[in-house]
């Protein structure tokens, strides 16, 4: 500093003698504005502040890529939907449904950096806590570290799940000095450091939580079991799973158990209920969309004006496949090794239809969850209008004839569960359930097949199945003239003895019970049967919507994400490519 101050002008120079003179070293000490002491951030108030920025990015604020819900990587690359709206509106998605995708791609890398954003928060939190203030008792530094843990596990499943092994970093790497590349080379499993961070957190959370946002034991026993039925693990998985069915309880108190009605799991006025095992809180008119639910804010029918939710963009459009999953049996069950794709069983849709032209509803068998999950024409969306059709999508040759229905918000949640403060109204303040009961019942059921009794497993779908038979779960005419479409629901009444039957029907409850939730890549994935799957869906659609479609495969390597090339290019190749990259 002195040497460069020697080399500027004599005036800078007699200037600064003049103050060196007149002041001891002290007066040029001025801390920056806005900055916090590390005493200030290792109090209790600074450590919970450096949780709660933790728990904010969940929800992958600064990029929708990364956000809980995976509507692009669980959903669309599932074959649950497209990416709908017009083909030249975020155009980056376009590679990702159709298994291109590309080491260059925005959005992967948006999803890897929100991801390990979240990461560095935890390691944070947990860095500040080796230097607590003698004021923070070991029972909060404990409480602390254990949210920080399972918050930092569930960031590096995002990561396992999609990219596979990426650098191990935790709160004993120091940023600011070198690393080897044995540190932050990505030839490391996960899964034994995402077990440990949750296995403490089962130890250490409580029971109940003062505030319900927070993570409690029964969330640990959860998404632990989730991460080891992903490794195959069932028999520790199943642990895991009945401990949350026998003794589980939510964040704020509630035993858990399967919400009455099955459109009451998503509205806003019900958040928090006890299928709620854990879920990302959401809020408006706090003065910032972020507080919503900002990665559905494209999610919503086109041009509805004031008679729709949203009125933009038209994205995450149901797919033909999906709707016609839905079609039922005689019996009330679902159709099986594609047979909801054969020409009889189809859904009939108005694709290629004018609003204005004549439209017949489809009069077949249905399980009433198609119509609280896919909003089609002639029934009624939610409280706002019947569905329009045509008029209500941006580009039908492109995304098809269906819009999104979960995680909508209702006219009557207009002003109060619905944030008007930016571009778009639709920031809407229910929560995203990251894993809720019926999910665990599923994987409970998947896990009893493998290591325990097919006819539990069947009691569970059950229980599913039941709960979606409950007429207060299904769309009713506005005119008061009865149900908007034939439902016919049943449940497995006949023991299940067949391995590979039992393991089909709960495949099949997992994708009608959760579809549009971000599960089902995933499940395909772990199941070992994607490229089966996916290449059949991709055959139907194409004939459909030929521009979107036409022409796709899934591959081998198109069971990962590719590692970014940015981030390769920024860490001089210390990471590894993944195959066929």
């Amino acid at each position: 500093m002195k040497k460069n101050i020697i080399k500027g002008a004599a005036g800078l120079v007699v200037a600064l003698t003049v103050l060196v003179i007149g002041c001891k070293d002290e007066f040029l000490e001025i801390a920056p504005t806005g900055t916090l002491s590390r005493a200030q951030l290792t109090s209790a108030k600074g450590l919970d502040a450096a949780l709660i920025a933790a728990y904010s990015q969940v929800n992958g604020r600064g990029g929708r890529m990364s956000s809980p819900s995976n509507w692009v990587w669980g959903s669309i690359r599932g074959g649950e939907h497209n990416k709908g709206t017009d083909p030249g509106d975020f155009s980056d998605i376009n590679p990702i449904q159709r298994y291109e995708y590309l080491p260059t791609q925005g959005v992967i890398n948006g999803a890897y950096s929100g991801w390990y954003e979240g990461v560095a928060r935890c390691n944070n939190v947990l860095a500040l806590l080796a230097d607590a203030n003698d004021d923070v008792s070991d029972e909060l530094k404990t409480g602390i570290e254990a949210q920080a843990k399972f918050l930092r596990g569930h960031y590096y499943f995002e990561l396992k799940k999609n990219f596979d092994d990426t650098p191990y970093i935790d709160e004993t790497i120091d940023y600011s000095t070198e690393v080897t590349v044995a540190e932050v080379a990505n030839d490391k499993d996960l899964y034994p450091f995402i077990e440990a961070d949750l296995q403490f957190a089962l130890a250490n959370l409580p029971e109940t939580q003062g505030q319900v946002g927070r993570v409690n034991r029964t969330a640990a026993a959860a998404l632990l079991g989730k991460v080891l039925i992903y490794q195959g693990k069932y028999a520790a998985a199943l642990t895991q799973f009945n401990d949350v069915i026998d003794n589980g309880v939510t964040s704020n108190g509630k035993s858990v158990g399967l919400v009455a009605s099955f459109p009451d799991i998503f509205k806003a006025e019900n958040d928090n209920h006890e299928e709620s095992i854990w879920a990302y809180q959401s809020a408006a008119g706090t003065g910032s969309v972020n507080n919503a639910n900002p990665e559905f804010d494209l999610n919503w029918p086109y041009n509805t004006g004031a008679n729709g939710p949203g009125n933009c963009c038209g994205f995450f459009a149901p797919t033909f496949e999906l709707a016609n999953h839905y079609r039922t049996d005689a019996s009330g069950l679902p159709l099986f090794d594609r047979a909801f794709n054969l020409p009889a069983n189809e859904v009939v849709t108005d694709q290629d239809l004018q609003s204005s032209e004549p439209f017949t509803e489809d009069a077949g068998n249905l399980d009433p969850r198609i119509d609280f999950t896919i909003g089609r024409r002639g029934i009624p969306y939610l409280d706002w209008q019947e569905h329009p059709g045509f008029d209500w999508i941006r580009n039908q040759a492109n995304a098809g004839p269906y819009s999104p229905k979960k995680y909508v918000y209702y006219r009557t949640d207009v002003g109060t569960y619905q944030d008007n403060s930016s571009w778009t109204p639709g920031y809407a303040a229910m929560n995203v359930n990251i894993i809720r009961f019926a999910d665990v019942l599923l994987m409970a059921a998947e896990c009893e097949i493998e290591v325990g009794s097919m006819e539990k497993a069947r009691e569970y779908v059950n229980m599913v199945r039941e709960r979606a038979a409950n007429e207060a779960s299904w769309v009713t005419e506005y005119d008061g003239s009865g149900f908007a479409a034939n439902y016919v629901i049943g449940t497995y009444d006949t023991p299940w003895t067949d391995k590979t039957v039992a393991q089909k029907a709960v495949r099949m409850e997992r994708k009608l019970e959760l579809a549009g939730e971000g599960q089902r890549f995933y499940d395909l994935v772990r199941w070992g049967i994607a490229a089966e799957d996916l290449n059949a869906y991709i055959a139907y659609e194409s004939k459909l919507l030929i521009n979107a479609m036409g022409g796709a495969s899934f591959d081998p390597k198109d069971l990962l994400l590719p590692i970014p090339q940015g981030q390769i290019d920024l860490m001089g190749d210390v990471l590894t490519q993944n195959a066929g990259y």
